[in-house]
């Protein structure tokens, strides 16, 4: 079910109650981009440890946004069946009386949302509004100063049309007269309402649906509409709307239910920054953090590299390929019997990469981490580091790439391929070997010329 603006405050009461009845809960979410090139050299790689990964993946989730988000709620129907209730919400950054909001389009990404039939229009036009805690408390402030500032350029223009129509209306308006405001979204209602009340104070706004009611009142009538407690303009109100689809965030949190996704790093830190609090710069720091939001956290991909060798589980990490090998009666059965349970607390496991390779470049100078990486682009995937002159270290996340590239290079004419040695190719290793050798051989040169005989005459 796809779920946007115009639907989703009618929706959010049945949604929280599925939350919180739920056995497990299921997301994934689409983006804007996944990996910034901004600074250079900004992208991951696997010689890349945890903290270092969080760092660059921090940089791109700054630039990017969050298109749609895709819950699944699975509830239990009786000990061996799920029933499951699945959203796509529509998603955009909320523009009510909050500082503007930028973010970047990679072009890759925009073409492969087009290719599955992402609607772009109801991504702009129709997306949930969303903020996080530090918005949320800019928004509150700037409502209870009374400092109310439209950053849409957009709502500014609907702005402008709706004062100069009413400050036309008003003066030719008799006490208790009213005019009917129409052709406005949700945010630029409460916008208008909040603009005509600071600039007017003879003025009085009420809801009709989809159109917003102007009356002439007088300053004291005006002062007993404010303090009603059926005010659409309350601060509570208008900070629920601007919160949005955070207002199911909040109750996904309280829930505290076990949450699924594949490969899911950066859907975590996409929640954090974009609906809990902008990323912080440390790693441990965001691991307490989404361990403190949702305590247990299962990733299909991790499940399933876990399993590759106790269940004999085809080593698949797509999670098409996973979808694919469970359909299998002999997969699922020997998949059921294990539940592996991830979280965000204590120390990272350590990572189990195929064997480092060593390339040794002979009658080839000049060579670069670039080129080497073309070089090996085509028949595999390699991330590649300088080691020392004329050697590169390879490390890949596949044992086959490995087997393969030992196989096809055995006999290159420039390109000597073996696996990494620390003992043997460590520059600091070779570095201490050499300085050991050295002072061996002067200790032994020592001993020779100071231990020879003194001739007496």
């Amino acid at each position: 079910m796809e779920v946007g603006a115009a639907d989703f405050q009618r929706a959010l009461p049945r949604l929280r109650g599925r939350v919180r009845r739920a056995a497990f809960l299921a997301i994934d979410m689409e983006f804007t981009g996944l990996h910034s090139t901004f600074p250079q050299n900004n992208q991951p790689s696997l010689f890349d440890s945890p903290a270092e990964r969080y760092l660059k993946a921090r940089q791109s989730v700054q630039r990017f946004t969050v298109t749609q988000l895709g819950l699944a709620i699975f509830s239990n129907e009786n000990s061996n069946k799920y029933v499951v209730h699945s959203y796509n919400f529509f998603l955009f950054p909320s523009t009510l009386g909050v500082t503007d909001v930028e973010f970047t389009l990679s072009a890759s990404s925009i073409q492969f949302l087009s290719h599955y039939g992402f609607d772009y229009n109801k991504f702009l036009k129709d997306g949930i509004p969303y903020m996080n805690e530090v918005q949320e408390k800019i928004l509150s402030q700037h409502l209870l100063e009374g400092s109310w500032k439209v950053s849409s350029a957009l709502d500014r223009d609907v702005l402008k049309k709706a004062i100069d129509e009413v400050t036309s209306w008003i003066g030719a308006a008799e006490e208790e007269e009213t005019m009917i405001l129409q052709d406005l979204s949700d945010s630029q209602m409460f916008e208008v309402q909040l603009v005509l009340r600071q600039a007017l104070p003879n003025v009085w706004t009420q809801p009709l649906g989809d159109k917003v009611m102007v009356k002439k009142v007088s300053p004291q009538h005006r002062q007993l509409l404010e303090n009603s407690p059926d005010d659409c303009c309350q601060k509570e109100l208008i900070l629920l709307s601007a919160r949005g689809f955070t207002n199911l965030f909040q109750t996904l949190v309280k829930a505290k239910k076990p949450l699924v996704g594949h490969n899911m790093l950066m859907d975590l830190m996409h929640l954090h920054d974009k609906f809990y609090k902008p990323l912080p710069e440390s790693y441990e720091e965001f691991k307490r953090n989404i361990h403190n939001l949702f305590p247990v956290l299962i990733d299909t991909k991790t499940v399933t590299k876990s399993i590759w060798k106790k269940c004999q589980f085809p080593p698949v990490s797509n999670l098409l390929e996973v979808y694919a090998a469970l359909c299998s009666s002999s997969e699922v059965s020997s998949f059921a019997t294990v539940q592996i349970y991830r979280n965000f607390c204590g120390e990272d496991a350590p990572c189990q990469h195929p064997p480092l390779l060593v390339v040794h470049v002979q009658g080839w100078p000049g060579l670069n981490e670039r080129q080497i990486y073309q070089e090996f682009k085509a028949l595999c995937r390699f991330d590649v580091r300088w080691l020392s002159k004329n050697q590169f270290i390879l490390l890949s996340n596949k044992f086959k790439h490995v087997r393969l590239v030992l196989r096809d290079y055995k006999h290159h004419p420039h390109l000597r391929i073996s696996v990494y040695r620390h003992w043997r190719h460590s520059p600091r290793v070779n570095c201490l070997l050499q300085v050991s050798s050295i002072v061996a051989l002067w200790s032994l040169l020592a001993f020779v010329l100071g231990g020879a005989p003194c001739c007496s005459f």
